[in-house]
């Protein structure tokens, strides 16, 4: 399996083997191999390992997911889905890359926070046009 290499560090790590009930919040590089229940939130880089189970609601800065989220995604920057990697729970993102044969189960958002303007471009009618719509 290949992760992104995001910062020089890791700066927490939860193995395969551990089950963990809360809300988590944290700084830096946070990668996840066992099980999560709860909510996650922090502004920088989070990795849902291969082998994860992950009951959460999740705010993160970036998410790679390579295992199992259950519950909502909110990454302010960029989240990608390995081919492994299955979310079953809406997403919301501005930057979204997914590999062939991952799984996403729910409502995708990739709007900026600011709604953009939306412009409709219209011709005049022609005659023929005008004449054909004035019959009908």
């Amino acid at each position: 399996m290949k992760f992104r290499k995001t910062s020089d560090q890791v700066f927490g790590f939860l193995d395969k083997g551990t089950n963990v009930t809360g809300e988590l919040e944290y700084t830096g590089t946070l990668r996840i191999d066992g099980n999560f229940h709860g909510s996650i939130s922090t502004a920088d880089m989070l990795i849902i390992g291969e082998h994860a189970r992950v009951h959460a609601d999740i705010k993160a800065g970036e998410i790679e997911i390579h295992g199992q989220v259950f519950g909502s995604v909110e990454a302010k920057r960029r989240a990608e889905v390995s081919a492994a990697g299955r979310i079953r729970g809406d997403l919301r993102t501005p930057v979204l890359i997914v590999s062939p044969g991952a799984l996403l189960d729910g409502h995708v958002q990739m709007a900026a926070d600011a709604p953009e303007e939306i412009t409709v471009a219209t011709h005049p009618l022609t005659e023929q046009e005008n004449s054909l719509r004035e019959r009908n």
